[in-house]
C-alpha cells in the first residue's frame, strides 16, 4: 500500500533524541528523565473508595455519555476554587473539562492557528505542546527563557517582527523543562505586549500548585480584561496523569468554538475520571494532599540540588536553583559535545534528555539536558547523579 498522508503529518519528522530515550525503559537503566509524579505521591486508597461508591450509587452516571463541556459538579467546584484561591474566572469566561491540559493545546490551535500562522514560544519549552502546535502547520519562534522568565525584550522583537504572530505559549510556573518562575514584572510585561499586537496567551500551569520555595505568583489570567488568555490546568500532577483530567478557561466567546473543536475529538472527558476529581476535591482532605505532595517533593528537589552541588557543580556542569515543580536544567560548557555527553550517560546506563528536544528547531545549537527527581526512588536519583559528575569529571576536567 502506497500511503498518501496527509501535509501536516508529513511535515513531522523522526527525531534522533528519542533513541537516546528508548533506553529508559531497561530496568537497569537510572531514569532521570521522564517526567512522571513519584509513586508515592498517588492517593490510591482515596480513588479505590471513590470508584466502589460512585460505580455503586451511580453507575449509570459513570457509563452513560457525558456533555462536551464536562460534569458539571466538577465545573462548579473548579470555578469556585480557582476564584478563591487564584483570582481566575470572570463573568466573561467558561471553564470546561479536558482529557489532560494537552488537549488544551491541541483545542487551541485548531481553533485559532491557520497553516502559516506564528506561535511564539518559550526556548525551551515543553516538547508534547511543541509537537501539538507543528501538527497544524504552525510557524514556532522561540524566545530565550532567562532565570526570571522568558526575555521580554526579545518577545517585543518578535512580535514586531512576525506580524502573523496569533499566539504566545507560557508556562510562568517551574517550567518544564527549564524549572524557571517567570517574574510578575514580566508576566504583566507579556500581557501588555500580547494586547498590543493582537496575540492571545495560553497560560499552561500544570504545576502551580507543587511550589516548595517562595511566595506564589500572580496568574496571568488573574487581570485578563481583554479576554486575551487561555488558561490550563491539570489534575496530571497532584492527583494522577493516568485519568486523564485537565481543565481550561477562557473567554465565553472563544469557548463556544472550542468546545466544537473538542466534540470532534473524543465528544467529552472520561465521566469515571470527571467524577473521581470532584469526589477528591469536596469529601477528602484535597489541600492536604497538596501539603503532602509538596513535602515529598521538597525533600527530593533538595537531595537533587545537594547532590548537583556536591558532585557536578564542582565539575563544570551548571544549573538554576528551583523553587518549584518537577524538573532541574543543566547547563554544559559550550565546548562539550550534549547529545555525546548524554549518550555516554546512556552507556552508563543513566538517561536524561537532550536539551535540543525542547527547542523549536532540534537542530539548533544547544548545550543543557533536563533531569527528573520526582520519578527516581532517592537511592536511583543518587547514583544516577554520582555518574553525571564522573563522566562530567572525565570530559571537562
Amino acid at each position: 500500500m502506497d500511503y498518501q498522508f496527509s501535509d501536516r503529518v508529513l511535515a513531522l519528522k523522526p527525531n534522533a533524541i528519542r533513541e537516546i530515550l528508548k533506553s529508559a525503559s531497561d530496568p537497569e537503566v537510572i531514569s532521570l528523565s521522564a517526567g512522571n509524579p513519584a509513586p508515592d505521591a498517588f492517593p490510591v486508597e482515596a480513588i479505590s473508595e471513590i470508584s466502589a461508591r460512585i460505580l455503586r450509587d451511580n453507575p449509570i452516571g459513570v457509563l452513560q455519555y457525558g456533555v462536551s463541556e464536562g460534569y458539571n459538579p466538577l465545573r462548579d467546584t473548579l470555578k469556585t476554587y480557582l476564584k478563591e484561591k487564584h483570582n481566575i474566572g470572570s463573568e466573561d469566561d467558561e471553564l470546561i473539562i479536558v482529557s489532560g491540559a494537552q488537549q488544551v493545546m491541541d483545542i487551541a490551535a485548531k481553533t485559532f492557528l491557520n497553516e502559516g500562522d506564528v506561535l511564539v514560544c518559550e526556548a525551551p519549552s515543553f516538547v508534547g505542546s511543541l509537537n501539538t502546535f507543528r501538527s497544524y502547520n504552525a510557524e514556532l519562534v522561540g524566545v530565550p527563557v532567562q532565570p526570571d522568565g522568558m526575555d521580554m525584550d526579545a518577545l517585543e522583537k518578535v512580535l514586531d517582527e512576525n506580524p502573523r504572530a496569533k499566539m504566545i505559549y507560557t508556562i510562568p510556573n517551574f517550567q518544564n523543562p527549564s524549572g524557571v518562575t517567570m517574574s510578575l514584572e514580566k508576566r504583566k510585561r507579556l500581557y501588555e505586549l500580547a494586547k498590543a499586537h493582537g496575540c492571545m496567551i495560553i497560560e499552561d500551569n500544570p504545576y502551580g500548585d507543587l511550589r516548595y520555595y517562595g511566595e506564589d505568583v500572580p496568574s496571568i489570567k488573574s487581570w485578563d480584561t481583554e479576554g486575551i488568555v487561555i488558561y490550563s490546568g491539570s489534575f496530571s500532577k497532584v492527583i494522577s496523569p493516568g485519568i486523564r483530567v485537565g481543565f481550561m478557561v477562557a473567554p465565553k466567546a472563544a469557548m463556544a468554538k472550542m468546545i466544537i473543536c473538542k466534540q470532534g475529538q473524543d465528544v467529552h472527558t472520561t465521566m469515571w475520571s470527571q467524577m473521581i476529581c470532584n469526589e477528591y476535591m469536596t469529601k477528602y482532605d484535597f489541600e492536604g494532599h497538596l501539603s503532602f505532595l509538596r513535602k515529598l517533593y521538597t525533600q527530593k528537589a533538595d537531595l537533587c540540588m545537594q547532590l548537583l552541588d556536591e558532585y557536578v557543580v564542582p565539575n563544570g556542569i551548571t544549573y538554576n536553583k528551583i523553587q518549584g515543580g518537577l524538573f532541574i536544567w543543566c547547563d554544559l560548557p559550550e565546548d562539550v559535545d550534549m547529545l555525546d555527553f548524554c549518550k555516554k550517560l546512556t552507556e552508563r546506563k543513566v538517561c536524561v534528555v537532550p536539551g535540543n528536544a525542547f527547542l523549536t528547531d532540534s537542530d539548533l545549537p544547544c548545550h543543557s539536558f533536563r533531569i527528573n527527581f520526582s520519578t527516581p526512588t532517592d537511592k536511583d536519583l543518587t547514583e544516577g547523579i554520582k555518574e553525571i559528575g564522573k563522566l562530567a569529571k572525565e570530559i571537562i576536567g
